[in-house]
C-alpha cells in the first residue's frame, strides 16, 4: 500500500498539473506578454514529447529498471516544474515545460508497472488500479478549481511550485519503498523510428499552430509542415514494417478494434484538449471572470467525467464498449452542437453549465471503451504494447485539439500577433471563432459515434481474433487479453494494460509469456 501511495503522488502531481494549467492560461499570456500561438505551445510542448517519449520510456524501465527510471522521472519532472516557476519568457517557459514532459514519460506508465509487479494477486491488483482511477478522478474534479484558487492567490507560477515538495516527498519514498525490478527480457531500443515519430509529430503541430503567422493553410510554411509530417510517416510505416522489434507493431492496425481505439482516442482527446484550451480563454478573456470563478465553472464538467468513468467501466465489463462508445459520442456531439448554436458573449450560465455536463458526461463515457477496445482480442503477451500506444493516442490528439482550436480563434480574432502586448481577446470576434470551434469539437463527438458503431461490431471482432493468432503464432484459439474495467482518465496512463507491465514490454518478473497464457 505504502508502494501505491508512491506511485499515485506521482500520478496526482501530473494530472492536476494538467488540469490546473488551462485555467493559468491568460494569466500566463498578460504576465510574459505571448500570443494565443504562445499559449499553445505552452500545452503542447508537453503533450508532444511526452507521446513521443511514452513507449521509449516504457520499455527503457523494462530493459535497465522501473525504479531507476521512475527516480529519474521524478527528478526530471520536478527540475522542470522548478524551472517552469522561475521562467522569465514565454520561449523559456515552453523549453522548461519540455522538460516537464521528459520526467513524465518516465512517471504514469512506470508506475502502473510497479504497481502490477508490486500487486501480483488478481483481486489485490484490481482494487490497487481502482485507488490509481479514483485518484486521476479526483485530480480532473479538483484541478480547474485548485489552479483558478493558487493564480487567484500567488499568480501562476504557483501551479508548478506545488510540484516540487510533492515531487521530492516521492523520490525520496521511492528510493526508501518501491523495489527494483525488470523484465526477463527487455526490447531493444528504435532510435530511428523514435526520431521519425518525433518529426512527424513535431512538424505537424507547428504547422497547425503557426499557419495563422505564416499566411494561413496554404503558406509555404504550412504546406511545408505538412509534407515532411508527411514524409516522415512514411518513412516510419516503412522503416518499422522490416525491424524486428518495432517502436509501433504495425499488425495491430490490422484489427478494427485496435485501430477504431486509437482513433477514437485521438478525437476524444482532440475535443478534450480544444475544450479546455476554449473555454478556459472564454470565460477569462470574454467573460472577464476571475481564475478561480473559470475554475469553478469547468466544475461541472470534471464532476461528470468523475461519475461517469466507473459507470463506463461497469458497462464496458457488463456489455461491451459499444453502448458506452455510443453514448460518448452522442453526448459529445450534443455539447459541441449546443453551444456552437448559443455561442454569445453574454451566453446565461444555464446553457453554459448544460454544455459542459453533457460533455463531461461524454468524456467521462470514452475511457473505459478506449482501453477495452484497444486490447480486445489480443494475445495477454500483447495487450500491454496494445494499450500504450492507445496511451500515446490520447497525447496525440491532445495536442492536436489545443494546435487546431487556438489556430481558429488566433486567425479569426487577430490575436496570433495583436495578442503579443498581453491584452485581452475581443468578444465578438471571439464569438465567431468560438463558433467554427465548437463545430469542430462536435465533429470529433460524430467521429467517436461512428467510430464507435464500426469498430464493436462481430466483423470487427473477428479481425481482432485474426490479429491474434498471428501475433501469437498459434493456429487455434488465443488466450485473449481481459482488461479491466478499471480506467484512468489521465492521457499518460491506462489501468487496461497488461498484468506485466504498463508499457507491455515483458512478463511480470519470473514469469514467461507462455506461463500467462496457460
Amino acid at each position: 500500500m505504502l508502494v501505491l501511495a508512491v506511485c499515485c503522488m506521482s500520478l496526482l502531481i501530473v494530472s492536476l498539473d494538467v488540469t490546473a494549467l488551462n485555467v493559468a492560461l491568460p494569466d500566463i499570456r498578460r504576465d510574459l506578454h505571448t500570443s494565443v500561438s504562445g499559449l499553445q505551445w505552452v500545452i503542447d510542448a508537453y503533450t508532444l514529447v511526452l507521446a513521443a517519449l511514452l513507449m521509449l520510456a516504457g520499455s527503457t524501465a523494462d530493459r535497465i529498471g522501473r525504479r531507476r527510471v521512475f527516480r529519474w522521472g521524478l527528478a526530471l519532472f520536478v527540475l522542470g516544474s522548478l524551472a517552469c516557476s522561475l521562467a522569465p519568457g514565454a520561449g523559456w517557459l515552453v523549453a522548461a515545460r519540455a522538460l516537464q514532459a521528459v520526467g513524465g514519460s518516465m512517471l504514469n506508465p512506470v508506475a502502473m508497472s510497479i504497481i502490477t509487479n508490486t500487486f501480483t494477486e488478481p483481486r489485490e491488483r484490481a482494487r490497487a488500479i481502482g485507488v490509481w482511477g479514483g485518484v486521476v478522478g479526483i485530480s480532473m474534479a479538483a484541478g480547474p478549481l485548485l489552479g483558478g484558487l493558487l493564480v487567484e492567490v500567488s499568480g501562476w507560477r504557483a501551479i508548478f511550485w506545488v510540484n516540487v515538495p510533492i515531487g521530492l516527498a516521492a523520490l525520496v519514498l521511492t528510493t526508501v519503498l518501491v523495489p527494483e525490478s525488470r523484465a526477463p527480457r527487455g526490447r531493444r531500443p528504435d532510435p530511428v523510428g523514435q526520431v521519425l515519430m518525433i518529426v512527424m509529430l513535431g512538424s505537424l503541430t507547428y504547422g497547425i499552430i503557426e499557419s495563422p503567422h505564416s499566411g494561413g493553410p496554404a503558406s509555404p510554411v504550412t504546406l511545408g509542415c505538412g509534407g515532411l509530417a508527411l514524409c516522415a510517416l512514411v518513412a516510419l510505416l516503412w522503416y518499422e514494417a522490416r525491424r524486428h522489434e518495432p517502436l509501433i507493431e504495425l499488425r495491430f492496425f490490422r484489427s478494427v478494434p485496435f485501430a477504431g481505439a486509437t482513433v477514437t482516442a485521438v478525437c476524444a482527446f482532440a475535443a478534450l484538449g480544444g475544450f479546455l484550451f476554449l473555454t478556459s480563454l472564454y470565460l477569462q478573456d470574454v467573460r472577464g471572470m476571475s481564475a478561480l470563478h473559470a475554475g469553478a465553472c469547468l466544475v461541472p464538467m470534471a464532476v461528470m467525467t468523475l461519475v461517469c468513468a466507473p459507470l463506463s467501466g461497469r458497462l464496458v465489463g457488463t456489455r461491451g464498449p459499444r453502448l458506452p462508445l455510443l453514448a460518448a459520442g452522442a453526448c459529445l456531439t450534443a455539447a459541441g452542437v449546443l453551444l456552437a448554436v448559443t455561442a454569445s458573449v453574454d451566453l446565461p450560465l444555464w446553457v453554459l453549465f448544460a454544455g459542459f455536463v453533457v460533455f463531461g458526461t461524454g468524456f467521462g463515457l470514452v475511457n473505459a471503451p478506449i482501453t477495452n477496445t484497444a486490447v480486445s482480442g489480443m494475445p495477454r503477451a500483447q495487450a500491454g504494447v496494445a494499450a500504450a500506444v492507445a496511451s500515446t493516442s490520447r497525447q496525440v490528439g491532445s495536442s492536436l485539439g489545443v494546435a487546431v482550436i487556438g489556430a481558429v480563434t488566433a486567425a479569426a480574432t487577430g490575436a496570433a500577433t495583436g495578442a503579443a502586448a498581453g491584452g485581452g481577446l475581443h468578444g465578438a470576434s471571439f464569438v465567431a471563432a468560438e463558433r467554427t470551434a465548437w463545430s469542430i469539437l462536435a465533429g470529433c463527438g460524430v467521429a467517436v459515434l461512428l467510430l464507435g458503431a464500426v469498430t464493436s461490431g462481430r466483423w470487427a471482432q473477428r479481425t481482432a481474433q485474426r490479429v491474434a493468432r498471428e501475433l501469437d503464432g498459434e493456429d487455434g484459439p488465443v488466450a485473449a487479453a481481459a482488461p479491466t474495467a478499471a480506467v484512468s482518465a489521465d492521457p499518460g496512463t491506462d489501468p487496461g494494460t497488461d498484468p506485466g507491465t504498463a508499457s507491455g514490454q515483458g512478463a511480470p518478473h519470473g514469469e514467461s509469456s507462455g506461463a500467462r497464457r496457460a
